[in-house]
């Protein structure tokens, strides 16, 4: 961060929790850390250098947060962590200027790393996949909750894959890439990372109607009331209660009842077997390359701390 242009450094920090706008040093949420353990953990797992994964989490976290601050600008969220987002607090063009500083340094931090330009190729990819995903996350928003039109549980899971299983996918191989490890030892861990995103997308989907604010940080029925095409709610629009959840979900009335109807029509049930079968997946990914144990006992842990999240 040190490298920045000051004020954008400053807005960065703000992000990632480090500094109140202004630059008064702050303690503030950074997020989980899921991406920079996936990097390090995929690293080990490989074999590959301890400095490879460090540089790999440094660049899937730069990168990663460079895309919620324009994901902030593009869903409107005023909120994230219990702090304003950086677009609120400091201007739509700052927020954008910040993120793509952000995103410049993660390049920059690979391109000077042994095997950088195929690190570098390997992020490109994920960022490819990651915008295909976000255009058709936008997209949904303006489809109709039924009819031949609707969203379908097959476009959600493709969606998700891209916009949140790519990066992911990314961090667990990148540092392997780095390292220099065979292709098909990083293409395993990159499409074990990817099953990982789409699994925790939907459980992220389940505690967005389901999860308690205390623990999740949001409302309670919180993307119910935001009419976002969630994995539950797609499958409960292919239910019989599919004409009357559509009538809630539109009017953003009576969340309540929303939630209690995609409950009965199988939504939630339906979106945790989903979730569990991509975890099996990325089980066969790790049991299907040539890994060291104990990293990759320590990743399953990961696995099961995130899919496990009060749901």
């Amino acid at each position: 961060m040190g490298r920045l242009h000051p004020w954008v450094g400053e807005m960065a920090g703000y992000s990632f929790g480090w500094c109140e706008v202004g630059g008064a040093p702050a303690v503030a949420s950074g997020g989980k850390g899921v991406r920079q353990a996936l990097a390090v953990l995929g690293a080990e797992a490989a074999g590959a250098p301890t400095g490879a994964g460090v540089s790999a989490a440094v660049a899937v976290e730069l990168v990663h947060t460079f895309s919620l601050l324009h994901d902030d600008i593009m869903d409107g969220d005023t909120d994230r962590r219990r702090r304003p987002t950086v677009w609120k607090a400091y201007g739509t063009g700052p927020a954008v200027l910040a993120g793509d500083a952000l995103f410049a340094l993660a390049v920059e931090t690979l391109a000077a790393q042994p095997g950088g330009a195929q690190g570098v190729r390997t992020l490109s990819v994920a960022l490819g996949d990651l915008v295909r995903g976000q255009a058709d996350d936008l997209l949904f928003t303006g489809r109709p909750w039924t009819g031949p039109k609707r969203v379908r549980p097959d476009e959600y899971r493709a969606m998700a894959e891209h916009k949140t299983g790519a990066l992911l996918g990314c961090a667990a191989a990148l540092g392997a890439v780095l390292g220099g490890a065979a292709p098909g030892t990083a293409a395993a861990l990159d499409r074990a990372g990817r099953h990982l995103g789409v699994a925790f997308q939907i459980v992220d989907d389940v505690l967005g109607i389901w999860g308690d604010p205390g623990v999740t940080g949001k409302p309670v029925h919180g993307d119910l009331r935001e009419r976002k095409r969630t994995f539950p709610v797609l499958v409960a629009l292919d239910s019989p209660q599919a004409g009357r959840i559509a009538a809630l979900l539109e009017s953003g009335e009576a969340p309540g009842t929303a939630a209690a109807l995609i409950e009965e029509a199988g939504g939630r049930a339906a979106a945790l077997a989903e979730a569990r079968r991509h975890l099996a997946a990325v089980e066969s990914a790790l049991a299907g390359a040539p890994l060291a144990a104990d990293a990759v006992s320590d990743l399953r842990s990961l696995l099961e701390y995130l899919v496990r999240r009060d749901v």
